[in-house]
């Protein structure tokens, strides 16, 4: 069974449209016995999914994308350049982790458009957290896409021995056009450094035909006009809540990573009272 770990939610203000209830109802009427909300740098939405899946009878699992920086970049320079990654809640312990990582993100980054995670602090704070990569948009992805495959098996191995039996190579199809190459090399580093992959689909609307309404938000959010030719388009029509039949077509030699995503399920398990 497929469960979707990846969802930006309306509480994603600059890229997500998807409403809490429509996409609690979407799981349900494919049958998903477990849903992530995983909202960008925030965790606004978390009360309202929580009682929303519950109520549905769906297990809300917990977490949330985060800007990530700390790592050296590969031509000598003092830093790489920021990369997303995506952390799921397994207990209290983590929820309130992520919330501190946030808070600190906001507060204690020095960033001025968007809240950074330093790597240090994801270091120190990682008890009760699960950590995928991030695909091409995480530092192991962006090293891979760079072809930089000594430096990505180096971050990868620093995140697995922090987060010990909780860090996942993230492999994704969503459309675009460095993913299967991304997804070969992914799964190559993987099995070398004998990691665990996992399958995720990054949702950003519910259906496709909301792929232009989901755009219009974004030029919303960056200030850019609909109609510019020239505007660099970061989602694809790909990006909708996919059933969990789509996702087994289209990661059907990927077994593995398939069943972690349920495995990962099982292992999140957090109360709110």
């Amino acid at each position: 069974m497929f469960i979707h770990l990846r969802l930006h939610t309306e509480f994603s203000v600059v890229d997500g449209t998807v409403r809490i209830d429509e996409g609690v109802k979407a799981a349900q009427s494919y049958g998903q016995g477990a849903l992530a909300i995983t909202d960008l740098s925030n965790l606004f939405g978390t009360v309202k999914f929580y009682k929303e899946a519950r109520g549905a009878g769906i297990k809300p699992l917990i977490g949330a994308e985060v800007w990530l920086e700390g790592f050296a970049s590969s031509d000598g320079g003092k830093e790489a350049p920021l990369g997303r990654v995506l952390l799921l809640v397994q207990n209290k312990q983590g929820y309130l982790n992520l919330s501190e990582l946030l808070a600190r993100a906001w507060t204690q980054s020095g960033a001025r458009t968007q809240a950074v995670v330093k790597l240090e602090w994801l270091l120190a704070l990682n008890e009760g957290l699960i950590l995928l990569s991030g695909a091409q948009a995480g530092p192991v992805g962006q090293a891979l896409v760079q072809g930089d495959t000594a430096r990505a098996g180096d971050i990868a191995m620093q995140l697995a021995k922090a987060f010990t039996h909780r860090f996942y190579i993230e492999l994704q199809r969503a459309g675009r056009a460095d993913d299967d190459a991304h997804v070969a090399a992914a799964a190559t580093l993987a099995a070398r450094l004998k990691l665990p992959v996992v399958a995720t689909h990054p949702i950003q609307f519910l259906a496709a035909t909301d792929y232009e309404a989901h755009e219009a938000r974004v030029c919303i959010a960056e200030g850019e006009i609909l109609g510019n030719a020239r505007r660099v388009r970061k989602f694809t029509r790909e990006q909708y809540f996919k059933s969990p039949t789509e996702m087994a077509a289209l990661s059907a030699d990927l077994p593995s990573a398939m069943a972690n995503t349920a495995e990962i399920a099982k292992r999140c398990n957090l109360t709110i009272e």
